[in-house]
């Protein structure tokens, strides 16, 4: 198997992004809301990129010590094959060496894939939004990670 890299994605990115929100979100954001979120620096898009353009994506931010994961999406017929699981070990990495502690993260309860993947991660379920999601009410899970930087091999 290739070894996919994860991106920077910045505005030449924009329209790629926002497709990819409408094949993997009901509730998605707008053009507009990436393209402000970036020139607010409110938020860091990672990407994976395959043949035909973008393939999946995760949206983050840091503040304060914390991250949260806001969007992470695989275009249908790339999902299964690793790249959510990339993307998120490259925000890790990324957390880890910018002395983040702690993640957090929402997820649709009926989203079983995603679910699967954050506890794999080692995310624990901490609370439930009822009816968080306008497009049908459906609770929203909460979920953390306490982000440990990598072991030390030192003796």
């Amino acid at each position: 198997m290739q070894t996919v890299a994860c991106e920077l994605l910045g505005q030449d990115d924009v329209d790629a992004v926002t497709e990819l929100e409408g094949l993997c979100f009901r509730t998605r954001w707008t053009r507009e809301q990436i393209l402000l979120g970036l020139a607010r620096h409110a938020y860091r898009i990672l990407g994976v990129r395959g043949k035909g353009g973008l393939v999946a994506y995760v949206a983050f931010s840091t503040i304060a010590g914390e991250m949260e994961i806001m969007n992470i999406g695989t275009r249908p017929g790339h999902r299964r094959r690793g790249h959510a699981a990339r993307l998120l070990t490259t925000v890790l990495d990324i957390c880890r060496r910018e002395d983040v502690e702690t993640g957090f993260l929402e997820v649709r309860r009926s989203n079983a894939p995603a679910i699967d993947l954050y506890e794999k991660f080692g995310f624990t379920q901490v609370g439930v939004r009822k009816n968080y999601y306008p497009d049908n009410n459906e609770d929203a899970l909460l979920y953390r990670l306490d982000i440990r930087p990598p072991a030390d091999d030192a003796i």
